[in-house]
């Protein structure tokens, strides 16, 4: 059920999906983690969905990132049995971290001893513990220079028997502000610096894996030399912020947002639409616009228009800036397509999905 027979199912925003360019997706990641040896652990924030999750499984990924402790136990409720909290340690929920222990080979971060210390006194299960480590993004981790704070931290969890001392694990976002060339380099700056750490810790008699995950270099970087396993998560639908670094082709994108046209306003050859910041968030692309506008078409969704954007939000409204033509082709009550500039936000913003073949796929509510 795609084109004109979709359409009438939308009444209101509604965020489509194209399963296809999905799958597509994860074949192509997980191809280029199997050619380079190393697990792919998806990053699962991105989707959010038990059915998104399946065509993950279907390819034979078994380990699972997530960004909250709720998001954990939903996925260990849709049987996934190897996960990651890829968030620093929020040590207010250790009781519901440990019942997750019980379930689930988990892993929790951790970039202080205090952190450590109390996670080694109040969980009674085994967890993995991942150093988180800024390589720099400069967000949140130890600094990757100071040895000296990583061993102590090390040290830390090291004296708890239920705490096994897992890895260094990373996110280079300064990826996300850079180009094809300079994101590669960022990639292999980062690996060269957790080697460092690795070889450190290795004196000091510990043995720890790497993770890294971005979406920009885990899609552009040829080969994953050096580490043990990548946690990309946004691949799975990429977006018009991915597309723009060189990530993504606009083919690969796989998550539109149908909204209704509401108003025209011709002196100013904008069109109206419903579809506002509480539908797309008000991420900006690098070219200052809210997402690029496309047609329903029986495959899907067209190419984007060549100029026509989304250049002002508020909380339902939509302010397209049309051309000529276009303006001229488009009613009220027809249905414009947005190209998210980033999918991840999109996604939690709706809450579900209206595949191409006309099913609805329910996401988490957290």
């Amino acid at each position: 059920m795609i084109g004109g027979d979709l359409s009438q199912l939308i009444v209101k925003p509604t965020l489509l999906l194209d399963p296809n360019r999905a799958m597509r997706n994860i074949e192509h990641m997980a191809t280029r983690a199997d050619h380079s040896g190393v697990r792919l652990r998806p990053h699962f924030k991105t989707h959010q969905a038990a059915a998104v999750g399946a065509w993950f499984r279907a390819r034979g990924v078994t380990a699972v990132t997530v960004s909250s402790v709720d998001m954990a136990a939903y996925f260990a409720d849709h049987g996934w049995d190897d996960i990651t909290i890829a968030f620093p340690a929020n040590v207010r929920q250790h009781r519901a971290m440990n019942d997750l222990a019980q379930r689930v080979r988990l892993g929790l971060l951790v970039e202080s001893v205090d952190t450590a210390v109390f996670l080694g006194q109040h969980l009674t299960h085994f967890v993995d513990i991942w150093l988180k480590i800024d390589v720099g993004y400069q967000r949140t981790g130890l600094d990757w220079q100071d040895e000296a704070g990583i061993s102590a931290v090390a040290v830390a969890v090291a004296q708890f028997p239920h705490l096994r001392l897992t890895g260094l694990l990373t996110h280079a976002g300064h990826t996300y502000h850079a180009q094809h060339t300079a994101i590669t380099d960022i990639y292999q700056q980062t690996v060269t610096r957790l080697q460092r750490i690795q070889a450190s810790l290795q004196r000091q008699g510990y043995t720890v894996a790497l993770s890294l995950g971005d979406t920009p270099s885990c899609s552009l970087v040829e080969t994953f030399s050096g580490i043990d396993e990548i946690r990309p998560g946004n691949f799975v639908f990429y977006d018009v912020m991915q597309w723009q670094l060189g990530a993504c082709r606009e083919e690969d994108i796989a998550v539109a947002l149908a909204c209704p046209v509401v108003a025209k306003h011709a002196s100013r050859q904008q069109i109206v639409i419903y579809g506002g910041a509480v539908h797309l968030s008000k991420e900006m692309s690098a070219e200052g616009d809210y997402g690029r506008i496309a047609h329903l078409t029986e495959n899907g969704w067209s190419a984007s228009h060549p100029t026509a954007r989304v250049i002002s939000l508020s909380q339902e409204h939509g302010i397209v800036q049309a051309d000529a033509a276009l303006f001229a082709q488009v009613n009220v009550g027809d249905l414009l397509v947005v190209l998210p500039v980033h999918s991840c936000l999109t996604a939690n913003l709706n809450g579900r999905y209206l595949t191409l073949n006309g099913d609805w796929l329910e996401m988490a509510r957290f």
